[in-house]
Order: C-alpha cells, then structure tokens, then sequence
C-alpha cells in the first residue's frame, strides 16, 4: 500500500550518482515503511493522522468555496497571495443551544501558530416582513458581539467586552461575519478564559426588537451549512519543509521497487534531464478518510543525466556548467557531473478533518517540481 509513498521518499533520499540500490530483509522494510509513513507526516505538519469523521459529514460550504478560491482540482496553489497565512481553520459552535450564546473549543490550534484573523460567521434566518409603527420609522437594527468574561454576570459591564457591533438592515437572509481577532488571541494565552461570545439584537437608539424579526441559525437545530462558525486565519511558520535523511533506516542502501531498476537506472544515463510525472495517491497511503481535497496530486519528479556540455534546455546555473567542464576534462578528481533537481517548486493545499472533526484548510510549500534543470 506504501509503495507510491516509498518512491516519493527514495526521489527525496537519492542523489545524482547514488550506490547500487539493494532489498533490505523484510523486517527492515516494514521499518522503512513505518520511518517513511512518519516522515510523510511530519511534511504535513501532523504528529499523527486524525481519525476520519464517525458519521459521514459534509465540510463547511465557506471551507470549500475558499479552497476552489486558492487551489485548483489538483490542490496546486493558484496564486500564492489569496490566503492570509498558511492555515485556514473552521470551529462549529459547541453550546448546541438556540441562545446567542456561542462556544467554540481551539484545543487543536497549535501554541505555535499566530492567529492572524479571527471571524465570527454567523447565518442570518430569513423572516417575516416587519409589521407595526417601530418597523414602519426604523429599517435598521444594531448587532453586537461580546466577548464573555464572566458567565455569572452577563448583565454588566463586568460580565462582558464588546467585541464588534454593525448596523444591519431589518429585512434580508445570509452569512454575516464580524471580527474577533483579539478575543481569540486572548483565548490562546490562557485557555481557561475561555468563556465563548454573546450576540444581541437591538434598535437604533437601544430600542428593544422583536426578537422573530431578526433571527440567526443555532448550532442545535439547524442545517450543518448554516450552523454558527468561527474562522481562524493563521501561520505555523512553516516554509519549504524538507525531508532529513540521515536517521532513515537503510539509507545508504535504500530499497529497491522496481525489478528493473538497475536495467532503468542505467538507461536514464542518456536520457536528457526532464519532469517525469510522480503521482501521489491519498488512498493508497491510506488517507482518504480524513483529507477532502485533493484526492490525490501530482508531484512530479527530476530524472535524466546532465551531460557535458551543458546546452540551455537544460536550464543550467553557472555553477553546473563550471562543474560539468571540471568533470568532463577531470580536472580534478572526485567532481561528478551536475544534478538534474527541480528549480521551481509550487505548494499545495490540503482541506482535511483534524482529530475534532473541524475543518482545516492548509497551504504546504515546496511540494510540486515545476520545472527541472542541471545544478
């Protein structure tokens, strides 16, 4: 089942002139598997993989819209300024009540992550049209969000912080989002303040509203689309994360796949260097329970030689053509002939369930050759 997953590791753990490869007993490939399965993980910034869901469940529709915004079908970053950060991730209130109460746990936010945005989506109900004079002089209603501060004391000033407030119209049905960056950064420093939001409803002028005519979705009995949300926009401060292989178990040796690779290896001698396709399939890892998109990508991966004298279509840096002239005239002893190794990489994003079944949106760096060249 690993074996696209070895493949990609040996492209990572091979060098351009590397020993003869051999087959490793069965005990040490079991080994190399279980090293290259972790290893996989750490390049996706997760300790250990999250459970898939219990129940089949249909991720945010925001979550989905914002990975169409910044990834294509195959999960390559379409331009790498759209999102804020490199984590996108998505919280359902957990009150499960149909107060303005709302609670929202971040216990798998990383300490190291800086919260960079914080969002309160919340699903305005369409209503009734508005009848009586109140309605007839005031189109507006103000809604505020309050950070709570103490449960006990929700009636005072003591009890609670405004957080955002804004002026919206007494008809009408949709998302509404106000911001919370500070409240949630609170939260992180210390999770005990954790306390959750208040929202309330009022008229111009504190004039009390029927509380029918402006209503928003709960997280108790309402469609998961519409269920109240928190958003984070974050940076883990991860960049360009790479694979050390010096603790990896047979690495001077690594394991053979291919019944002909030496036959293969041999022939790739004359064959120029080039982009070979390198498909990474999330099933076949055994994936595809917790990510949502992409099923699978294409990773791609240098292959070919880099033969003296090195021609442009070979995308040379200076250095490669100066060592491919000190190797073909062997000058000096030891120096091998130039690389073929990407020099374009692009990132990819992953839309996944963690272990609490939230939706998380990640943008990992370096992930797919988009060109290849002689180095």
């Amino acid at each position: 089942m690993l074996r696209l997953l070895l493949l990609l590791l040996l492209a990572r753990l091979q060098s351009c002139n590397p020993r003869p490869p051999s087959v490793l007993p069965e005990e040490d490939s079991e080994d190399m598997r279980t090293e290259a399965l972790r290893r996989l993980l750490e390049v996706f910034g997760i300790e250990d993989p999250p459970r898939s869901p219990h129940h089949i469940k249909q991720p945010p529709q925001y979550m989905v819209d914002l990975y169409n915004t910044v990834a294509g079908a195959d999960g390559i970053t379409k331009d790498p300024d759209i999102l804020e950060g490199n984590t996108v991730r998505s919280f359902l209130d957990k009150t499960h009540s149909d107060e303005m109460h709302f609670l929202f746990i971040l216990s798998s936010v990383a300490k190291n992550e800086r919260i960079l945005t914080a969002e309160l989506h919340l699903f305005r109900l369409r209503t009734k049209v508005a009848e009586g004079p109140f309605y007839k002089r005031h189109h507006f209603c103000q809604v505020s969000v309050y950070q709570v501060l103490d449960k006990n004391k929700l009636d005072s000033f003591e009890g609670k912080k405004l957080l955002a407030a804004r002026l919206i119209t007494l008809q009408g049905s949709g998302w509404e989002v106000f911001g919370i960056t500070q409240a949630v950064r609170d939260w992180m420093e210390e999770d005990s303040s954790n306390h959750g939001l208040l929202v309330t409803v009022r008229g111009l002028g504190s004039a009390p509203v029927d509380p029918s005519m402006v209503r928003f979705a709960s997280g108790r009995d309402h469609h998961e689309s519409k269920k109240p949300m928190l958003v984070l926009f974050t940076d883990d401060g991860r960049r360009g994360a790479a694979l050390p292989i010096s603790s990896l178990p047979g690495q001077a040796n690594p394991p053979t796949l291919l019944s002909g690779a030496r036959n293969a290896r041999s022939l790739d001698q004359f064959l120029p260097c080039q982009r070979q396709l390198l498909s990474v399939d999330f099933e076949e890892i055994g994936w595809s329970g917790w990510i949502i998109s992409p099923k699978s990508y294409n990773a791609y991966h240098c292959k070919g030689s880099c033969p003296f004298p090195l021609g442009e279509n070979m995308r040379p840096t200076n250095h490669a053509t100066v060592q491919s002239i000190i190797n073909a005239l062997k000058l000096t002893p030891g120096v091998s002939s130039p690389c073929c190794v990407p020099d374009k990489l692009f990132s990819i994003n992953l839309l996944y369930f963690d272990d609490d079944e939230n939706v998380v949106l990640k943008q990992y760096d370096d992930m797919v050759a988009g060109s290849c060249g002689c180095h």
